[in-house]
C-alpha cells in the first residue's frame, strides 16, 4: 500500500495532488480498512468521485440490459408462476403457513428457475434480497424489509404485499405487487390512484426529460384523483439499478436534475403507507399499506417495463372470496303485499327462480350502465386527444406527370409505315398523328376498341385524362395546369388483320402493366421486416400442410413444411418461388383450432402488418390438414348402420383426426415454449384456441359462418375470407331488429377507430341472443339494442365533425332503448294505448278524464249538476226547448249546429248513464 501511494506522490508534494475516492462506501474487512486510513493519512486532496462514477455506471450496453431483462423476467415469471398460484391454493384451502416460510420457498424458486417454469441456468442467478411476504396490518415499505413469523392474513379487507429481487449475471431487477381480498371502497380507490400515478411516473422517464419528472407526475396524479392519500406517499417514486440494487445518483426524488438517458435502468418503486381501512375494528385489518414496483429500462422510444408480463391491473390483483351465502344474507329479503296489508317473504317453493332470473338480469343491466359511464368517458378523453385512429394507409400511385415512355425523340423507333405500333419494351404505343409517329405510355389507355363497318375496320382509343375518374391522386391537372388533353382517337385501316392484332396487344400489354403497378403498389405499403434467422438445430415442424390464401400460379397445388426458426415461422414447398416467412413480432394474434365438427385442423396467424402470400397482400395466414377425405358412394344404396366397412372406415377416421390433433397440439407446445423465451416475452405471444360452446351463427361476409369467440378475438376461421376482431379494438356492439317475434337479429360491430367502417354481422338467431349478451358482459363489451338497422357512415360522419357536440349529448346514451322509451313515456302521455277491461276500470277512466278539464267548465259542470235532479227524466223535445231558450237568453243565436250539438250530448249526458259498451278509446293506441 505504501509503495501505491509513493507511485501517486512520484516526487511531489502530496497536498498539491487530488486523488479520486469513493467516501460514502464504508469499509469492510481488516485489508479495506487499512488501505482506507492510509489513504486519509497520505496529505492528498481527497475528492468524491462516487458522483461521476454513477453518471459512468448509470448507462447500461447492450450485454448488461440483456442481463437486466434476464432478472426482471426471473423475477415476474417467479411472481406470476409460482407465488400467485401457490397464495391462491393457501386461501382457497384456508391453509395456515408464514411470511417466513413463503420467504424460503420463492427463494428457492428464484435460484431454481425451472419452478417457475423458465428455461434459465441456476448458476446465473441470485437473489437480490430474502423475497419480502407483508400481511395482517404489520407493513414496512423500506428496502431493508424482512419477512417476518406471522401467518399469512387473507381474510375479508386482507392485504397482501409481495417483492421479489433477482440478479442474473450480478444484475439486479425488481417487482412488488399488492393483493387485495374482498376490498372496500377505500382501499380500492388508493390502489387503483396508486396504480394510476405508477404508470405515469414510468410514462414520464423518457430520454432528455430530467429525474424529477417521474415525482412530479406521480404528485399531479394524487392531486387530481387522490389529493387525501398524498400525507401517506412515499418520500422517492424509486431509484437506478444494475450491478448496485439502490444507485443513489439516481433516485426519483423531487430534487434530482439528472437527464434520464437510453441505457439507463431504473427500480421505480411507489407505495402508500399505514392507511386507514374504511369501518374496520379488526387490528389486522385497519392500517393497510400499498406497495407497486417494476424494473424498467430506457430505450429509445421511451420507457419498457422488464416486468409487465405479471399483470397489476386493479381486475387481476383483486380477489373477492365471499361465498354464495354470505351475500344471500346481505341482500335484503324481498317481500309481498299479503291481503291484510303487511308485508310477507317470498315463498321460496314458488318464486325462487324467478327470484334468481331477475336478479341475474339486473346485475347485467347495472354492469353494462358502468360499462356505458366508463365508455363514454374513455371516448371523451380519445375524442378530445384527437386520438381517432387512421385508416389504412394507401401507397403513393403514379401520375401521369410521373410517366416516361422515351427519355429522348432518338429513343422513339423508327418506322418506314405510318401504322399503329405496340412497343412491349418500353410499355407504350406509337400512333400516327399528321405524319409523326407519337408515343403514348400504355398507362394512360383508358380502353381500346374496333368495330368493322363495310371494307374497313376502325380502332378507337380512350386515353385516361384529369377528371375523367382516371385516379383520386391523379396530381397531372395540378403539375401541368395550362396542359391540353387528348381525350379520344379513331382510327380507320382497310388491313382487319392488323387492325385485331394490335387491340390484342393493347389491351395485354394494358393488363400485364396494370397488374404489376398494383402488385407494386401493394408491396409498396409493405412494412420492412427482419430477415428469418434460421435455426442452427433441427427446427419444430409440421409437415403436409396447405396454405391459405394459396399462392396462386398455374400447375398442381402442392402441400409444404412449416417450421419455427429463431425469430420467425418460414412455410416453403417444393418450388423454390413458393416461400413465406412470418416474423414472430409481426404476429398479432395466433389460433390453434382443433377439428371437433370441421374437416379442418389449423394453425392462424394474424399480423400487425401486410405481408405478401404469392401475389396477394393480407394480413391473415392460415396453415391447416384435412381430418377427413371427402368420399361419394357410387351406387346409390344405403348402407348398413353395422356395415363392417363403414364402421372401419369411421375408425379409421377417427384415428387420423386424433393424430393430426395431437400433432398439432404438440407443434404448438413446443412454438409455445420458444416464445416463452426473454427476448419474447414482451410480445405476449400465445396460441388461442376458440371456445365453441359460446359459438354463434351469422353471416360476416356472403355467406353463413359460425362464428367463436376466443379470450382475445371473435374469430371465423373456416369459412373465406377470415374474420378476426381484437376484442380490445371494439367502442361499442350494437344489436340490431332485436324484438318479440323476430327470428334473428343483426350485430354491428363500431371499433374506436371512427374511419373505420362498421362490421354487420347477419341472420344471428335469436336463440343465441342471450349467450351473446352473457360473454359481452362477460368481457366488459357495452352493447345496446335497436329494433332497426341504422346508417353508421353519417353517424360516425357526425361524430367526428363534432365530437363535443356527441358528448355534450351524452356520447352512445342515444342508443340506449330503455332511456329513449322511459324518455318518450314521460314526455307523451298519448303512448299509452287503450287497453279494454271491464265497467269499473272505463268508469275509474272517465273520472280521471274528468278531473283534466278546465276549471271554468267543472265549475259550470257544478252548477248544472245542481239542477240534475229536476232535470231528471225529461224528454229530448223539452230538453232541445230549453237549449233554444238558453241560447236567446246568452244572446248565442249565431251559434253553429255543431255547438248545439255538442251542448244537448252534455246536457244529455247528465240524464243518463254511460253505455261502457259503446264506448271507443279517448287515446289513439301506440304500436309498438
Amino acid at each position: 500500500m505504501q509503495s501505491i501511494l509513493g507511485e501517486i506522490a512520484a516526487g511531489s508534494k502530496p497536498a498539491s495532488l487530488t486523488v479520486g475516492w469513493l467516501s460514502k462506501e464504508a469499509p469492510e474487512g481488516a485489508l479495506m480498512e487499512n488501505w482506507t486510513e492510509l489513504l486519509s493519512d497520505s496529505g492528498f486532496n481527497l475528492v468524491d468521485v462516487s458522483p461521476g462514477m454513477s453518471e459512468i455506471f448509470a448507462l447500461k450496453d447492450d450485454a448488461e440490459v440483456q442481463n437486466v431483462r434476464k432478472a426482471a423476467f426471473l423475477c415476474a415469471s417467479v411472481l406470476k408462476n409460482y407465488v400467485v398460484p401457490k397464495l391462491e391454493v393457501v386461501i382457497d384451502e384456508e391453509k395456515t403457513v408464514t411470511h417466513a416460510e413463503l420467504m424460503d420457498d420463492t427463494e428457492k424458486a428464484v435460484v431454481d428457475p425451472s419452478k417457475a417454469k423458465i428455461k434459465l441456468k441456476p448458476e446465473n442467478v441470485d437473489i437480490c434480497y430474502p423475497p419480502v411476504f407483508q400481511s395482517g396490518g404489520v407493513f414496512d415499505l423500506k428496502p431493508s424489509a424482512v419477512s417476518n413469523e406471522d401467518p399469512l392474513y387473507y381474510d375479508t379487507l386482507g392485504v397482501i404485499i409481495c417483492a421479489i429481487g433477482a440478479r442474473y449475471n450480478s444484475y439486479c431487477a425488481n417487482v412488488a405487487r399488492t393483493y387485495l381480498i374482498d376490498a372496500d371502497p377505500v382501499q380500492s380507490k388508493a390502489y387503483k390512484v396508486l396504480h394510476k400515478a405508477h404508470e405515469a411516473a414510468i410514462s414520464a422517464l423518457k430520454p432528455g426529460n430530467i429525474a424529477s419528472a417521474a415525482y412530479k407526475a406521480v404528485m399531479d396524479v394524487f392531486e387530481k384523483d387522490g389529493p387525501e392519500f398524498l400525507p401517506y406517499l412515499t418520500k422517492t417514486t424509486g431509484t437506478g439499478i444494475g450491478i448496485e440494487f439502490r444507485e443513489s445518483g439516481l433516485s426519483l426524488n423531487s430534487k434530482n436534475d439528472r437527464i434520464i438517458k437510453v441505457g439507463m435502468v431504473f427500480n421505480v418503486n411507489l407505495g402508500l403507507q399505514n392507511l386507514q381501512a374504511q369501518n374496520s375494528q379488526n387490528p389486522k385489518t385497519r392500517n393497510f399499506s400499498l406497495l407497486l414496483a417494476d424494473t424498467v429500462v430506457i430505450k429509445e422510444k421511451g420507457p419498457e417495463s422488464a416486468t409487465s408480463s405479471c399483470s397489476k391491473a386493479f381486475d387481476d390483483i383483486a380477489y373477492s372470496f365471499k361465498d354464495d351465502e354470505e351475500e344471500e344474507q346481505e341482500k335484503p329479503k324481498p317481500k309481498l303485499p299479503s291481503s291484510n296489508g303487511a308485508d310477507t317473504p317470498y315463498m321460496k317453493a314458488t318464486l325462487r327462480s324467478d327470484n334468481q332470473e331477475m336478479t341475474k338480469e339486473e346485475v347485467r343491466r347495472q354492469h353494462q350502465a358502468e360499462l356505458a359511464r366508463q365508455k363514454n368517458e374513455e371516448t371523451a378523453r380519445r375524442l378530445a386527444a384527437g386520438g381517432v385512429g387512421n385508416g389504412d394507409r394507401q401507397g403513393v400511385m403514379k401520375t401521369t406527370g410521373d410517366l416516361i415512355a422515351y427519355r429522348n425523340v432518338d429513343d422513339i423507333p423508327y418506322s418506314k409505315e405510318l401504322m399503329i405500333q405496340v412497343d412491349q419494351k418500353n410499355e407504350s404505343i406509337l400512333l400516327p398523328v399528321y405524319g409523326l409517329m407519337v408515343p403514348f405510355h400504355i398507362v394512360t389507355v383508358k380502353s381500346v376498341t374496333s368495330q368493322q363497318d363495310g371494307g374497313h375496320s376502325y380502332i378507337r382509343i380512350i386515353f385516361n385524362v384529369p377528371g375523367a375518374g382516371y385516379s383520386p391522386s391523379d396530381l397531372a391537372s395540378q403539375k401541368f395546369p395550362g396542359a391540353i388533353y387528348l381525350k379520344e382517337v379513331s382510327f380507320r385501316s382497310s388491313d382487319v388483320r392488323h387492325t385485331n392484332q394490335v387491340v390484342q396487344l393493347i389491351k395485354t400489354l394494358r393488363r400485364q402493366v396494370a397488374l404489376r403497378e398494383s402488385e407494386k403498389a401493394e408491396r409498396a405499403t409493405l412494412v420492412t421486416q427482419e430477415k428469418l434467422q434460421l435455426a442452427k438445430a433441427r427446427p419444430v415442424r409440421l409437415s403436409d400442410l396447405w396454405i391459405r390464401p394459396g399462392f396462386g400460379g398455374k400447375g398442381r397445388k402442392l402441400s409444404g413444411v412449416l417450421e419455427a426458426h429463431v425469430n420467425g415461422f418460414r412455410y416453403s414447398t417444393m418450388k423454390a418461388d413458393e416461400r413465406v416467412d412470418i416474423m414472430y413480432r409481426n404476429i398479432k394474434h395466433a389460433f390453434f383450432q382443433p377439428a371437433e365438427k370441421e374437416m379442418i385442423t389449423l394453425l392462424h396467424f394474424h399480423l400487425h402488418n401486410f405481408i405478401m402470400v404469392g401475389n396477394k397482400k393480407t394480413k391473415d395466414v392460415q396453415f391447416f390438414v384435412e381430418v377427413m377425405e371427402v368420399v361419394q358412394t357410387l351406387g346409390g344404396g344405403r348402407r348398413s348402420t353395422y356395415d363392417p366397412d363403414e364402421i372401419e372406415e369411421e375408425q379409421q377416421e377417427r384415428d387420423r383426426k386424433n393424430k393430426i390433433n395431437s400433432e398439432f397440439n404438440n407443434f404448438v407446445k413446443k412454438v409455445t415454449e420458444l416464445w416463452d423465451q426473454p427476448q419474447f416475452k414482451d410480445l405476449d405471444l400465445e396460441f388461442d384456441v376458440p371456445f365453441r360452446e359460446l359459438g354463434f351463427h351469422g353471416v360476416p361476409h356472403k355467406a353463413s359462418a359460425f362464428i367463436v369467440p376466443t379470450v382475445n378475438c371473435l374469430v371465423e376461421l373456416i369459412e373465406q375470407p377470415f374474420l378476426v376482431i381484437t376484442l380490445n379494438d371494439i367502442e361499442i356492439v350494437n344489436l340490431e331488429r332485436v324484438g318479440l317475434g323476430q327470428r334473428a337479429f343483426d350485430m354491428t360491430i363500431v371499433f374506436k377507430d371512427f374511419k373505420r367502417d362498421v362490421l354487420r354481422i347477419d341472420a344471428i338467431p335469436s336463440t343465441s341472443l342471450d349467450g351473446i349478451k352473457e360473454w359481452m358482459n362477460s368481457m366488459n363489451i357495452k352493447y345496446y339494442e335497436s329494433r332497426m338497422n341504422l346508417n353508421w357512415r353519417p353517424i360516425l360522419k357526425t361524430i367526428l365533425d363534432d365530437p363535443d357536440k356527441f358528448i355534450e349529448d351524452g356520447g352512445w346514451e342515444f342508443l340506449n332503448l330503455e332511456v329513449s322509451d322511459s324518455d318518450t313515456e314521460n314526455s307523451e302521455e298519448s303512448d299509452e294505448g287503450y287497453q279494454p277491461s271491464d265497467v269499473d276500470v272505463a268508469s275509474e277512466s272517465e273520472e280521471e278524464d274528468s278531473d283534466d278539464e278546465s276549471v271554468v267548465e267543472s265549475e259550470e259542470d257544478e252548477e248544472e249538476e245542481e239542477d240534475s235532479e229536476e232535470e231528471e227524466g225529461k224528454t229530448w223535445d223539452e230538453l232541445e226547448a230549453e237549449a233554444r231558450k238558453e241560447d236567446k237568453e246568452k244572446g248565442a243565436e249565431s251559434d253553429s249546429e255543431d255547438d248545439r250539438r255538442r251542448r244537448k250530448a252534455k246536457v244529455a249526458g247528465k240524464s243518463r248513464m254511460p253505455d261502457v259498451s259503446r264506448q271507443l278509446p279517448l287515446k289513439k293506441p301506440k304500436l309498438r
